[in-house]
């Protein structure tokens, strides 16, 4: 959701430079079950033009035609679509359109945040009935700051407001050990899922990040150079340098930390004797280091050349860090978002 709110932003900048209008929208309350869950939002510009999405393309059209009340009185509104009647998506999504002008103090605020890797979270208010208000809106809260997105929104505490809370976590990095051809390939696929790439590669690696169409970042350390202090929580670090040696050493540079997920490319008896060659520089290393080392990277679903492999990995990060056991989602019993 967070590389999701900064492309809404960062649009939203550009859109202001040019002294185009927009509302933002957000889903903030859901009866049933839909294509995204509350806490989805999307621009329109007054001439039309989209920013993100709330759906998977069948909503946006009337959003837009609701949103011209939006443009023409400065007002902003609650709207409900019912997909049960139009989709088939045995659900009732609750919109908020509100106009929306980002101040220099919120922009300032939000990269700040995005550049310390910290959390921060936005309320929206609303009501459940449809209609027009003066007092419904968003708010986004750093730091204990608020900073609302439309100037002239002014909470009601005394109105039995709903409100909607969204926490947002620092965006999601990954980490590639190795600059071959499918460190390409996952790099683009990851670039896709709006995670922020960074390629570490050995001294003498003569490719620059342009090759990487995906990566933010291409680093070249040396093995005792290596600093991890950037890869936290929200990081996940995959190695693939074909190389045992590299492999082993790049293990025992980041023998300290604990990201998100580590994967390890290549076959099971690989893994047992990178993990051995390991051992042998590292004989007290810690057990649950070695537990959290997922090799062979990624899922079984016949993955063949590097585009795939890479689908494979990302899909076994994505279970990983959201605790989910894949499985085909016709055998999923519940909701799909359960």
């Amino acid at each position: 959701m967070t590389h999701e709110l900064k492309l809404l932003f960062n649009t939203l900048k550009n859109w202001q430079q040019l002294g185009k209008k927009a509302v933002f929208v957000s889903v903030v309350d859901l009866d049933g079950s839909s294509y995204r869950r509350p806490g989805v939002r999307m621009l329109i510009g007054e001439d039309g033009e989209y920013a993100g999405a709330v759906s998977g393309g069948c909503v946006e059209s009337e959003i837009e035609r609701q949103a011209q009340s939006v443009f023409r009185s400065n007002k902003p509104k609650i709207i409900t679509y019912d997909g049960r009647y139009r989709i088939g998506c045995e659900g009732v999504i609750h919109v908020l359109i509100e106009p929306v002008e980002l101040s220099d103090e919120l922009l300032n605020a939000f990269n700040n945040q995005l550049e310390s890797r910290k959390p921060f979270q936005m309320d929206s208010f609303f009501y459940s009935e449809v209609g027009e208000y003066d007092d419904v809106g968003s708010v986004l809260r750093i730091n204990g700051a608020d900073y609302p997105l439309n100037p002239n929104f002014k909470r009601n505490e005394t109105a039995g407001q709903k409100c909607f809370s969204q926490t947002f976590e620092p965006l999601f990095q990954l980490f590639i050990f190795g600059a071959e051809h499918d460190a390409v390939q996952l790099s683009l696929a990851a670039k896709l899922l709006g995670w922020e790439v960074t390629v570490v590669a050995s001294p003498e690696e003569s490719k620059s990040c342009d090759y990487f169409p995906g990566a933010a970042a291409l680093i070249t350390p040396s093995f005792d150079d290596i600093d991890t202090s950037a890869i936290d929580e929200q990081t996940a670090v995959v190695l693939m340098t074909h190389s045992f040696n590299k492999d082993v050493q790049y293990l025992m540079a980041l023998k300290d930390i604990n990201p998100a997920y580590i994967g390890l490319l290549g076959s099971v008896n690989r893994r047992e004797r990178v993990i051995s060659m390991l051992l042998e520089q590292v004989p007290d290393l810690p057990l649950e280091f070695i537990e959290q080392i997922n090799g062979p990277a990624g899922i079984n679903i016949g993955a063949e050349n590097a585009a795939e492999i890479s689908i494979s990995i990302l899909a076994e990060i994505l279970s990983v860090v959201r605790k989910q056991k894949p499985v085909a989602l016709r055998e999923k019993v519940g909701a799909i978002h359960e």
